[in-house]
């Protein structure tokens, strides 16, 4: 599924967690029934709609405003992980501001997403 790597996913989720992001959000009841009903690859394709939308861009309209904190499972995973907006990008994966992302990249967020909305399912 993923094509991060073990030890890249536990080194970012070091990161948040001392950033106390990574446990501050959390899936309720009803985002847990949307990514149930939908499934994780329906999931993924929101994800990557919303980071090529509102990330990917080098200059994303209304840049850290751009991500609500509710209303999706993928919305509040790219808050818990760092992937909300341009600045969280360069602080917790070294992704500069101004340069529009690469492919690769946007995979490897999308990654991340759908990392963390996997390990909150079960708590």
């Amino acid at each position: 599924m993923s094509k991060l790597s073990d030890k890249d996913w536990k080194e970012l989720k070091k990161k948040l967690i001392k950033d106390g992001r990574f446990e501050k959000f959390i899936l309720g009841d009803p985002e847990k029934e949307y990514v149930d009903s939908r499934g994780m690859e329906i999931l993924r394709l929101h994800a990557t709609d919303f980071v090529n939308k509102r990330l990917a861009p080098a200059e994303p309209k209304n840049d850290g405003r751009q991500t609500p904190t509710k209303g999706h499972p993928v919305f509040i995973a790219q808050h818990a992980t760092g992937c909300n907006d341009r600045s969280s990008l360069e602080e917790f994966f070294g992704i500069k501001m101004g340069k529009e992302l690469s492919k690769a990249q946007v995979e490897k967020i999308v990654d991340v997403i759908l990392l963390w909305i996997s390990e909150h399912m079960d708590g």
